[in-house]
């Protein structure tokens, strides 16, 4: 008999198989790293690739990877994930980091985010190329997806999102999201059926930004007007915004 966090994270793999076959993310042979952050999506999204090489016709190996930004100087307590990695027969590989310290210290910067995303970025790519991993999994949910074209819109007055998969031609490395068909409350609801033991952030800035406005917006609009989200991201899909067609186009970058 089925426990209700199996049922949940058998409806997580659904949304992880449909993306992956879509967007035609894992190949033969694949040394897939997974960025892991600590929270609830990396670590559902873990586990659900972790299940999926079970059935899935390709072959390919996981690497659970966490770049630690070491907020206050310390190091942050991961011991959790090295749990559920030990659980998973998944290796698991910390980087330290100065990249609290350089954002919040040194540059003193108004709006971390950006410049933080943009250093746990590179940190993530040069740890792969140092464990010969072909592919980067990134756990965006869909949520993720809708907000971030929201933001793009509103902040920048531009049409366009992170692609689904994503060719750093400089790194030779394919960043891809497995989680992106997956809505923000049913990974809750895995994380939570499955009692996933998160990392709480330390970050001074969470719970403090310009997406945390966007999405409260969102759940806002869906609240008055429910599907709302969903056609957001089927226009997404139907006019193939960077590579969200139904139709996969692997999306070429520079980084």
């Amino acid at each position: 008999m089925k426990t209700d966090g199996s049922v949940q994270m058998q409806k997580i793999l659904g949304y992880v198989r449909k993306a992956v076959e879509q967007y035609d993310m894992i190949q033969d042979g694949d040394r897939i790293a997974v960025a892991v952050s600590g929270g609830k999506d990396s670590l559902v999204m873990l586990a659900a690739l972790s299940e999926y090489r079970r059935f899935s016709e390709k072959h390919y190996t996981l690497t659970a990877i966490t770049v630690d930004p070491r907020f206050g100087g310390q190091p942050t307590d991961y011991s959790s994930v090295q749990s559920l990695c030990d659980k998973l027969d998944v290796p698991y590989v910390t980087e330290p980091t100065d990249i609290a310290e350089i954002v919040f210290s040194v540059r003193k910067e108004p709006n971390p985010c950006s410049l933080c995303a943009r250093m746990r970025r590179g940190a993530l790519h040069e740890l792969c190329q140092k464990l010969k991993c072909n592919k980067l999994a990134l756990g965006h949910n869909n949520d993720d997806v809708i907000e971030t074209f929201f933001m793009n819109l509103f902040k920048e007055g531009r049409i366009g999102c992170f692609a689904p998969v994503n060719y750093l031609d400089r790194r030779g490395l394919t960043v891809i999201r497995p989680l992106c068909l997956a809505p923000e409350r049913k990974v809750i609801s895995a994380a939570n059926r499955c009692e996933i033991q998160t990392v709480r952030s330390s970050c001074p800035a969470d719970k403090h930004t310009y997406r945390q406005d966007i999405k409260e917006w969102l759940d806002n609009a869906e609240r008055n007007d429910k599907g709302f989200k969903d056609r957001v991201f089927g226009a997404l899909q139907r006019s193939d915004v960077d590579g969200w067609g139904i139709s996969h186009k692997e999306n070429n970058s520079s980084e």
